[in-house]
């Protein structure tokens, strides 16, 4: 096999650089430009020919039992100089046919490695490698320690899921959800799964095109002007929460009171109303939940994304709020509309639940991500805070609202000033 030529790597696409240097075990190659490539490949190969050639003259005195050697180590036995400076052998950095060598000289004792099998070079076996890449689609569920993994049959778990390390998730700013394509290569040794080579797309775009786009929280937002319609029907209760502490695109919105006054099955009703709805991407997250409930929500309409008992740890908990809000993000970044519905906020630490609200916005030249959830008391920053009365609750008087300490900010901008009017007159007639 020749030795790989400059003016050949020049005129390849830098796709085959890479695999090139992957091949040879070039360490960050995927920083340098083309031309620094190619000065960095031609000067790994000078290198390994070197040490090989070290390797070969003492292969004959002193070789460790299990080790193999390469077929130009065999073929340049009894070759010129000559003929041994126009072939080399090129490395594969596959770990099955790496083997160790005793190298000779005066430092004797040193050991270098050797690996087996070239890799024929030429344009038809590049192109044949292209062809043979095998692309893997998936979903991203993001790990403690910043890594991932794309899952190709998710929710469940299986020996064909990819690594994904965590530079790129850090670089594609992947989160828990994303959908997320590239290809793969296949595991090396002491390595389990295969691994993502590269992001090609994330939930449907080119991967490039996703991150250069604008931040989320660098997005103008204005307050919510487009009402969430609930068709409320018969039931008081929802009737009572569309009219007087309305819901609009991008609300912050909590819903507080104290044990059995009913915040869960109001957020329920709301979950079944905003689900025969088009256009909207809900997300339900159960978080601190007990164990019944759990069972009861997956009942519903909408399948919870994560569901977490009072049993997991705040933190546990609060990874789990924030990769759906991250995710929702993305959405509303994209001109949709996300829906976030949380039971709820009491088990995560005050600080991971004021952010979780803070990310619902009505975003100017984009879509919304609007926040829904539940806790014992308001933290601040809401723009509509539904309270219920546990008394009333308790004694089926409905709705339970209590309107006193019920409100929605700026309710004009979503239901009108007669409207506003109207629920103004509500609150004074109730105090």
């Amino acid at each position: 096999m020749t030795v790989l030529d400059r003016s050949e790597l020049e005129a390849s696409p830098l796709a085959d650089l890479h695999v090139i240097a992957d091949q040879i075990g070039l360490e960050g190659f995927r920083r340098l430009r083309k031309a620094d490539l190619i000065d960095a490949i031609l000067g790994e190969e000078g290198e390994k020919r070197e040490s090989s050639q070290d390797a070969d003259s003492a292969a004959e005195s002193e070789r460790p039992a299990g080790s193999r050697r390469t077929r130009a180590s065999r073929s340049r036995r009894g070759a010129s100089s000559t003929e041994s400076s126009t072939e080399a052998p090129e490395t594969d950095e596959s770990a099955e046919d790496a083997a160790p060598t005793r190298r000779a000289g005066a430092g004797g004792g040193r050991r270098t490695r050797t690996r087996a099998g070239r890799v024929e070079r030429n344009g038809s076996e590049r192109a044949t490698e292209r062809a043979a890449e095998r692309v893997a689609e998936g979903v991203v569920e993001v790990l403690g320690n910043g890594s991932a993994f794309l899952r190709v049959d998710p929710p469940e778990h299986s020996d064909a899921d990819v690594y994904i390390s965590a530079a790129q998730v850090r670089r594609c700013e992947l989160v828990s959800g994303d959908r997320v394509s590239g290809p793969v290569r296949t595991p090396r040794r002491s390595e389990r799964y295969p691994s993502l080579v590269r992001v090609e797309q994330i939930n449907g775009e080119s991967a490039d095109s996703v991150a250069e786009g604008t931040r989320y929280d660098d997005l103008a937002a204005s307050h919510p002007s487009e009402r969430l319609a609930l068709d409320s029907g018969d039931d008081p209760t929802l009737k009572a929460i569309e009219w007087l502490t309305p819901l609009g695109r991008g609300s912050r919105a909590l819903i507080v009171g104290g044990a059995r006054a009913g915040k869960t099955e109001t957020l329920r009703l709301i979950l079944g109303a905003l689900a025969a709805q088009d256009g909207l991407e809900l997300t339900l997250v159960l978080a601190g939940v007990r164990p019944e409930e759990i069972f009861e929500w997956r009942q519903g309409p909408t399948t919870p994304t994560v569901a977490l008992s009072f049993a997991d740890s705040a933190e546990a908990q609060g990874r789990a709020l924030e990769a759906a809000v991250e995710s929702a993000k993305r959405v509303a970044a994209r001109g949709g509309n996300a829906v976030v519905l949380i039971d709820g906020l009491d088990g995560v630490h005050p600080h991971t639940a004021r952010k979780v609200l803070a990310a619902a916005r009505n975003l100017t030249d984009g879509g919304s991500l609007t926040v829904i959830a539940i806790a014992t008391q308001p933290f601040g920053g809401e723009t509509t805070v539904i309270a219920l009365d546990a008394l009333r609750a308790g004694t089926g008087r409905l709705p339970a609202l209590d309107l006193v300490n019920s409100g929605t900010l700026k309710p004009e901008l979503l239901v009108g000033e007669e409207g506003a009017e109207a629920i103004l007159h509500a609150r004074a007639t109730e105090a």
